[in-house]
């Protein structure tokens, strides 16, 4: 019997005993029952679920300076040339830009029927080295970018998930680009922390502040939502605790050596190409067939 066949059992032996009269007999058994049935339907389901979907996508840079800002562009520019490939849309949500074009943090959403399963496993810390630009020793530099990918919710979905109003701290900004550019005289910029978690997300692309409120809370679900699956727990768990990583040496899923050679490395899967060009132009399909497989 497969694993498939082996969860659609056992959550019909589960439904059997809570059919039983004499189930609530024993509260604590009983309260243990209704948490297992719930995992094993979460589990059959799978992050699947979501797969067929749109994607919402972060960078934030991490160590590394204005190397590792630039590093976000280049990323944000890869997955953009993915999506043209797929011929995907892009909107941007927030924009953190730097005087040098390198971006801060950056959040876009990428509308396309299996965007969400195609780039769900490049969430993680991504690994540059290579002769920096910004440096005039022309020394090798080591930059880091945090990638973080998130379902897009239906507006049914979204209502699955509740966050209390008082568990929320809300911020307006007037939204606009780098060195005070394009300023948006009206306060439409919409900044939303989760007060429990410490979760922060931004939405500045709408033109009204209800429309970036709105996309804002739809991210933050969609973040608690990936921290509770990531960390197997429920979602109202995963609302009550934080968990930060490091976006640093070790925690990397994938290294980008631009010098003294030339190689993409995929340190989950093993996979790799000595086409560091190719991948930065969205050649990704290597890397994102290598995670179906396992």
């Amino acid at each position: 019997m497969d694993d498939k066949n082996a969860i659609e059992q056992k959550i019909k032996d589960l439904e059997a005993r809570m059919n039983a009269p004499d189930f609530w007999s024993d509260k604590q058994r009983a309260q243990e029952a209704i948490r297992e049935l719930s995992e094993l339907k979460a589990k059959k389901e799978g992050a699947g679920k979501y797969d067929k979907g749109s994607a919402i996508v972060t960078i934030i840079s991490g160590a590394g300076g204005d190397d590792a800002e630039d590093f976000s562009r280049m990323l944000l520019e890869m997955y953009m040339k993915y999506a043209d490939k797929r011929g995907w849309g892009i909107s941007f949500i927030h924009q953190n830009e730097n005087d040098y074009g390198g971006y801060r943090n950056v959040s876009f959403e990428i509308s396309g029927k299996g965007a969400y399963g195609d780039l769900k496993h490049e969430n993680g810390v991504h690994r540059l080295v290579r002769i920096s630009p910004f440096n005039a020793k022309k020394l090798r530099h080591t930059s880091f970018s945090l990638v973080e990918v998130l379902p897009k919710f239906s507006k049914l979905e979204e209502r699955d998930i509740v966050i209390p109003e008082s568990d929320l701290k809300i911020e307006y900004s007037r939204a606009g680009g780098p060195g005070g550019q394009n300023v948006n005289k009206r306060e439409t910029a919409v900044r939303i922390v989760h007060i429990p978690t410490n979760i922060s997300v931004h939405s500045a692309e709408e033109r009204s502040q209800e429309a970036n409120r709105e996309k804002a809370m739809n991210i933050l679900r969609a973040k608690i939502f990936k921290k509770a699956e990531e960390e197997k727990k429920s979602v109202e768990e995963s609302m009550r605790t934080a968990r930060n990583a490091d976006i640093e040496w070790g925690n990397q899923i994938r290294s980008y050596v631009l010098h003294p050679y030339k190689m993409v490395k995929d340190h989950r899967t093993g996979a790799e190409t000595a086409e560091a060009e190719g991948v930065l132009a969205g050649n990704l399909d290597l890397f994102i067939e290598a995670e179906k497989s396992l």
